[in-house]
């Protein structure tokens, strides 16, 4: 488990094509301080596992529906990522309860700096608008961000410069992909409600 706090943006150093999906090594220099073979990592939002790893690089393997369901299986050599390391029993939990379970892919609508701060909108894939709530939590790229406008396809983000400054979103433009990672609270509700024969 994860909770949307962001330690750091990465950068993907080598990529390596395989019959059977992708491999992915990527520099970060706070989350490789203490990793293990076998940790999960949130690499933009997508929760992989750590095969190799030396001091400032891991190695992550993307299977073949990873790189089908994610936009990991397009970046290349230099492109940023953003990194967290999961949560600790003991951590403090400053985000949401993030899975690293993207459920859509969905793009940067527009981007706009108002003041010190920067508001993003991002399209929100059909079916998953229901999902989201103003105000609510929602995980962008792996970034736990609170909703501040919502439309059935789209929604609104304030950005705070430390946020802009630690994550990929300053690489971001109009088109870009980002992962899209609902609340999973508001998913189990909604199954909870379909066992009732509630319908949601």
């Amino acid at each position: 488990m994860f909770t949307g706090i962001v330690e750091e943006a990465g950068e993907v150093r080598e990529v390596t094509e395989t019959d059977d999906g992708r491999r992915l090594r990527i520099s970060g220099e706070e989350v490789t301080a203490d990793l293990d073979r076998g940790q999960s990592v949130s690499v933009s939002g997508v929760c992989l596992t750590v095969e190799d790893h030396e001091p400032g690089w891991f190695e992550v393997f993307l299977a073949s529906e990873t790189v089908e369901k994610t936009y990991l299986g397009e970046v290349g050599v230099g492109d940023p990522v953003n990194l967290e390391r999961a949560m600790a029993a003991d951590g403090r939990f400053d985000g949401h309860v993030v899975q690293g379970h993207v459920d859509a892919t969905a793009e940067v609508a527009d981007v706009r700096q108002v003041g010190e701060d920067w508001e993003y909108a991002f399209t929100v894939p059909e079916g998953y608008g229901r999902y989201v709530v103003d105000k609510g939590s929602v995980t962008i790229d792996g970034i736990s961000l609170t909703v501040a406008d919502r439309r059935e396809d789209a929604i609104t983000v304030a950005i705070i410069p430390e946020t802009r400054r630690v994550t990929n979103l300053s690489e971001k433009e109009p088109g870009d992909p980002v992962h899209l990672e609902v609340d999973v609270i508001a998913k189990y509700a909604e199954r909870l409600l379909d066992g009732a024969g509630f319908e949601a």
